[in-house]
């Protein structure tokens, strides 16, 4: 798995997804579960996941929608 990014904002994360969706692309949100128990305080962000074979795609994609400033550098 490669991850894209890291973030908080669940709205940035849902909009991605959504993107990422739409382009038949999956993707694993990782540490939903760690950043609920610890409160939402921002100690464990959320790490946006998808399959190596389609890291350059989704890349590619969120860099077209304007998200490549959340990319986490490869």
């Amino acid at each position: 798995m490669h991850e894209l990014l890291r973030t908080n904002d669940l709205v940035l994360l849902g909009a991605i997804e959504a993107l990422l969706a739409s382009a038949n692309l999956d993707c694993l949100i990782a540490d939903q579960h760690i950043s609920a128990l610890e409160g939402m305080i921002g100690a464990f962000p959320r790490r946006l996941l998808v399959r190596d074979a389609d890291r350059m795609r989704a890349r590619a994609l969120l860099i077209e929608a304007g998200f490549g400033g959340e990319l986490r550098d490869e």
